[in-house]
């Protein structure tokens, strides 16, 4: 027995009790108060009964109540005939007094009915707005609006969400299905969805169909479909429930949307800012260097035979600089532009921390004249022992610690740089702290056992001004330069560059999965660190 049913046979429970109560109130009341009071029992007794029963039964009821009175208590009794003076006026304004009482509290619950009906609706609509509005994607509100449309469906509700745009055609991956629906059920909602129409019984259209099919409506188009089978007494009002809730959907789904485009157009508008700068920037620092290559190789080819030979080496030397300093530049901007791409793939191999370091010392080296500083190398560096393997691309990572290198040199002056290579969270062998000078020459390691590591860092370090506070975050950023650092150099010169250098670093690093940071050192200069992870070689467990 369904719940309706129940509160039918309660109702109707009620309504017997008030009228046999009345009976008998009357029964004991006759023959000490007359005609006239006891018909006001009756008329009572009527109106309390239509508080729980339907109007066609409480009129009828009141008729057999009015006939049972004139049978029982109107003289002569046990007759229906009456004294048309004296009793017909009473008994059919009884009769009267019942039907209209019976009407007007019949309204009454009506309206009180509609008013809880009304106040439920509100209450669903209001859960379904704050719950929409407290969550960052609409689609997985999708269960909370089936349950605030279950109450009007004979069967689970099913939902179509999309997830982002309108695909071309009907795709599953482009929208979040709830529920189960069949073929045609399918079909119907993706139908529904691209109409921006209701279908189904009292929509107009498609009247034949066993179930609502009710568009998430947006401002300018639809963003998703709901599909409710058709209780079996289904009203406009219902249907328009639904509309509401289904609606409130379709209006998140759309901020999200606009959401979404609004961030795709401001990243290509920030894509093209960044091209546009880039390019720029390419030109700017291009010229420089190519207008003083030319200009040295047109000294030389028109006035070689009057330059002296160190002239000439001079010349030649700008040449290789510049050449040098262009081709830097160049690595730097493709692979910013390449690392930056989604999907890249990097040439990953095991490499040594050693090898890595010792390429870069050889191609600085030769690239520069790099005198030894009094007391020691002006670049050295320090690796601790038996560092585990890299798993890398050997090629950018040398590029990396050689970007880092030339910057530091460019702002140590003669304090000397160094590369260190350290594992972090490991102890230190006891008997030397870290920070304590090298013995005589240019690479440093600790003596000790092997610790287990997550990372590996590869700092470069120097004590040169530092960084101004202010840039420390900004000049992994590319393009970011600032004129502070350039008046920090120990010359006092201007350095070319687009700011490119330590982008593309940062890029390096986060293509490996690691980080770049930058730390001030605690007796001045700057430290570059490179965080990578370690990974475990194939075929070894890990380390002890």
């Amino acid at each position: 027995m369904t719940a309706s049913h129940t509160n039918q046979l309660r109702h109707r429970a009620a309504a017997l009790g008030v009228w046999l109560l009345g009976a008998l109130a009357m029964w004991a009341l006759d023959g000490r108060v007359d005609l006239a009071n006891l018909s006001m029992l009756l008329v009572m007794s009527a109106a309390l009964a239509s508080l729980w029963l339907p109007v066609p039964a409480s009129m009828l009821t009141s008729l057999l109540a009015v006939l049972a009175f004139n049978w029982f208590f109107v003289p002569p009794r046990g007759s229906f005939a009456i004294d048309l003076r004296q009793h017909a006026l009473l008994l059919g304004s009884m009769v009267a007094l019942s039907w209209v009482s019976s009407i007007l509290l019949a309204r009454l619950r009506w309206q009180a009915e509609a008013a809880r009906r009304h106040a439920a609706q509100a209450e669903a609509l209001r859960s379904l707005a704050d719950r929409l509005r407290d969550t960052a994607q609409p689609a997985e509100s999708a269960p909370a609006l089936a349950q605030a449309l279950q109450p009007l469906s004979s069967m689970p509700v099913q939902l179509l969400c999309l997830l982002d745009r309108l695909p071309a055609r009907n795709d599953d991956g482009a929208a979040l299905i709830h529920g189960q629906p069949d073929a045609d059920g399918h079909d119907g909602l993706w139908a529904c969805l691209r109409a921006g129409q209701a279908f189904g019984p009292g929509t107009g259209r498609y009247e034949e169909l066993p179930a609502w099919y009710l568009p998430m409506r947006g401002r300018r188009t639809s963003f998703g479909a709901a599909r409710i089978a058709l209780p079996s007494a289904a009203d406009t009002g219902q249907r328009e429930q639904a509309q509401a809730l289904c609606d409130l959907m379709g209006q998140a789904l759309e901020r999200r949307a606009t959401e979404r485009a609004t961030q795709r157009a401001h990243d290509d508008a920030e894509g093209q800012a960044t091209r546009n700068a880039l390019l720029a920037a390419i030109s700017h620092d291009y010229r420089t260097p190519l207008a003083t290559i030319l200009g040295a190789a047109s000294a030389l080819q028109e006035q070689g035979d009057r330059l002296t030979s160190a002239q000439r080496r001079r010349l030649l030397d700008t040449v290789m600089d510049e050449t040098r300093a262009l081709s830097r530049f160049t690595d730097n901007t493709l692979q910013l532009a390449r690392l930056d791409a989604p999907g890249v793939q990097l040439k990953l191999d095991w490499e040594s921390a050693e090898e890595l370091v010792g390429a870069v010392l050889r191609r600085v080296r030769q690239r520069r004249a790099v005198e030894p500083e009094e007391g020691g190398p002006r670049l050295r560096a320090r690796i601790e022992p038996e560092l585990p393997l890299l798993r890398c691309d050997a090629l950018l990572l040398t590029q990396l610690l050689e970007n880092l290198v030339d910057n530091a040199l460019k702002y140590a002056g003669t304090s000397g740089v160094e590369i260190l290579v350290r594992r972090e969270g490991v102890e230190r062998p006891q008997g030397r702290p870290a920070s304590s000078p090298p013995p005589d020459g240019v690479t440093e390691t600790w003596g000790g056992p092997a610790f287990p590591c997550d990372k590996l860092v590869l700092a470069v370090r120097d004590r040169g001004p530092g960084v101004p506070p202010a840039w420390r975050q900004r000049i992994f950023e590319v393009f970011q330069r600032g004129q502070e650092l350039d008046r920090q150099r120990p010359d006092g010169s201007a350095a070319r560059g687009a700011g490119v250098g330590l982008a593309a670093c940062r890029a390096i690093a986060r293509a490996h999965g690691g980080e770049m940071r930058y730390r001030a050192r605690s007796h001045g200069g700057s430290s570059f660190e490179c965080w990578l992870p370690v990974e475990v070689q194939p075929g070894e467990g890990p380390m002890p």
